[in-house]
């Protein structure tokens, strides 16, 4: 009876031991495999994963020498290896910032308040920042104040509250969401692109440009024309952007099918200058009190993803 006592407390020790060394394996993978961290300085946010730099966003306002003061936008934005793929304050164009999104034409009552691809006339105040964690992602949520100058003195125009969430890393990408809210404080305010027939405006990344800078969307390599090119919802950046590697690196980017405005458009630049989905274009629209929606997708990638997987990626993005 002892044995058989002694068999069974084995066997089912054995068992639970198995079960609980199983489990403990199970629950560190997913740590180590899924930590994001943030660390936040005098100038802004960092975020993390698994120790590796991610993004960068600058909360408090940034100038070169006083001039093109700006806040709340990504910049350093990092590859899979922490090497920087952004630009900020380029000395071709000082007034772009890694990813941003800037409008030319801010119209009050039919009038131009400010300009806010160069910063003139306007101010952006981040007044609140949170970090949500998820399992499976880390979002950043800030809440930024539109500032014009009206009747002599800095007032209140827009309310931004903007989400950027950061998902885990894959072998080969990491795919960082940018859900974009703008409010009119004010009525009858609208926002425009430049007044001419490129129009750009909206939802920008100042990427390194390399000599092998490539732009291809749904398998088809596109030309930068001096206007907006109709390509399709996506489009993918590839080059040499670490020029001491020469593996290729890549940042696709995805235009929600639920964004106003006609899709597919893109500015494209293969020299000195940024990339732009252009939203409105060049005739302003009116940015109602309820609100303009604005949904990206950024897909930061080694050179081993294709065209084919992009467009698997997006069509998950949309659903």
């Amino acid at each position: 009876m002892k044995n058989i006592f002694q068999h069974i407390f084995i066997k089912h020790y054995k068992t639970y031991l198995f079960i609980f060394f199983s489990c403990s394996f199970i629950g560190t993978s997913k740590i180590v495999a899924q930590h994001f961290e943030t660390r936040k300085t005098n100038e802004g946010i960092e975020i993390l994963e698994n120790g590796k730099k991610v993004l960068f966003y600058q909360q408090q306002p940034k100038s070169l020498n006083g001039k093109y003061e700006r806040a709340g936008y990504v910049h350093p934005l990092y590859d899979l290896d922490e090497k920087i793929l952004t630009d900020d304050f380029p000395a071709d164009h000082p007034y772009h910032h890694g990813i941003f999104w800037a409008w030319h034409q801010i119209i009050l009552n039919n009038k131009q308040i400010a300009e806010g691809w160069v910063s003139e006339n306007i101010s952006w105040k981040v007044v609140n920042t949170e970090i949500k964690k998820e399992e499976n992602a880390v979002t950043l949520q800030s809440k930024v104040l539109w500032n014009a100058m009206l009747e002599n003195k800095m007032q209140p125009v827009i309310n931004e509250e903007t989400n950027i969430t950061v998902h885990a890393a894959t072998e080969n990408y990491r795919a960082i969401d940018f859900d974009i809210h703008l409010f009119a404080l004010r009525d009858s305010l609208k926002l425009g692109g430049s007044d001419d027939i490129k129009g750009y405006g909206g939802f920008c990344f100042r990427l390194k440009l390399p000599k092998d800078i490539l732009f291809t969307s749904q398998n088809k390599e596109i030309t930068p024309q001096e206007t907006a090119v109709s390509a399709g919802s996506w489009m993918d950046i590839t080059g040499s952007f670490d020029s001491t590697s020469q593996s290729k690196k890549g940042v696709a980017v995805f235009d929600n099918s639920a964004n106003p405005g006609q899709h597919g458009q893109w500015i494209l630049r293969s020299v000195t200058s940024m990339q732009n989905v252009p939203y409105p274009g060049r005739t302003p629209v009116l940015l109602p009190r309820s609100g303009w929606h604005l949904q990206y997708r950024v897909i930061v990638h080694n050179e081993n993803l294709s065209s084919a997987d992009i467009e698997k990626l997006y069509r998950q993005y949309i659903q």
